[in-house]
């Protein structure tokens, strides 16, 4: 974690491997430089949408390496409040919704940016699918996509470039990754089962965060009795989040909004509050 909150990152994967830098000229008459997937690095793990929204330690997803990662900023949301967002987002980013077009991975990841560090991604990933569609050959090639890639990619598992021998479905079946924040709050994913050639993921969004508490306790990493000596940083960090925290759940518990609205509220409350804003360190 960074003194003054948590890193941000998004990171880029081309699920063409490089097929798009080559052929998009000849077959859409103009370059494309990859297929984009995303996903946005936070709390030490990797969240993105596909087979419903997922998540797994930084740098573990089957989708490799990243040819890129992009640094979105910083923010003070707590993790089990970002977790609650998810759950609430979660109805919107399922297996039956996905669109390779209108309703993917990367526009998971721009509302994700948005919440947490009230930024977008870039827009040549946002881009993409109009760039294709806009090429004479755009209409075919969105055709054979949604015939081809949907499946795999609303099933959660990640498309094959054409080799030039037999491909396997790689690895076996995957335990279950899952990240536990100290306060119980839990994201599950059971990666995958396989039946013959066919990938089923199941996520599981366990919400454990319990509403009516007034404040968050931050545990100390040393020191008797939970004092930090010598770290102002580190103790103006813990009071923005437990504030942050406090001022989420009192806005539960007038149940006029949404817990993904009122984290929002909450975190904008705080930060002005602090004079956190960018306009006032300028």
């Amino acid at each position: 974690m960074a003194e003054d909150g948590y890193k941000v990152s998004l990171n880029v994967y081309d699920l063409s491997q490089g097929l798009a830098r080559q052929l998009s000229t000849t077959f859409l008459g103009k370059p494309i430089e990859g297929i984009w997937h995303t996903g946005v690095v936070v709390y030490g793990n990797e969240y993105y949408f596909g087979g419903g929204i997922q998540s797994a330690p930084a740098g573990s997803t089957p989708y490799g390496i990243p040819i890129r990662v992009i640094d979105l900023g910083t923010t003070h949301v707590p993790q089990d409040v970002f977790e609650v967002y998810l759950d609430d987002i979660g109805t919107r980013y399922t297996a039956e919704t996905y669109s390779l077009l209108t309703h993917n991975c990367n526009n998971f990841s721009n509302e994700v940016a948005q919440f947490l560090v009230d930024a977008s991604i870039p827009d040549y990933i946002l881009n993409l699918p109009n760039e294709v569609l806009s090429s004479p050959m755009g209409a075919v090639i969105c055709s054979w996509g949604r015939e081809n890639l949907e499946g795999t990619l609303r099933a959660g598992a990640v498309p094959q470039t054409p080799q030039f021998r037999p491909s396997a479905v790689a690895g076996s079946n995957q335990a279950a990754v899952s990240s536990k924040p100290a306060n119980g709050s839990t994201i599950q994913l059971t990666k995958t089962k396989v039946e013959g050639d066919a990938r089923k993921p199941e996520t599981e969004l366990t919400k454990g965060v319990h509403e009516q508490t007034q404040t968050k306790k931050v545990s100390s990493p040393s020191g008797a009795g939970g004092a930090v000596g010598g770290d102002p940083l580190g103790d103006a960090r813990s009071k923005v989040q437990e504030e942050i925290t406090s001022e989420f759940a009192a806005i539960m518990a007038a149940g006029n909004l949404r817990a993904s609205e009122a984290a929002a509220l909450a975190t904008r409350r705080v930060m002005q509050r602090y004079g956190h804003m960018s306009t006032a360190q300028s």
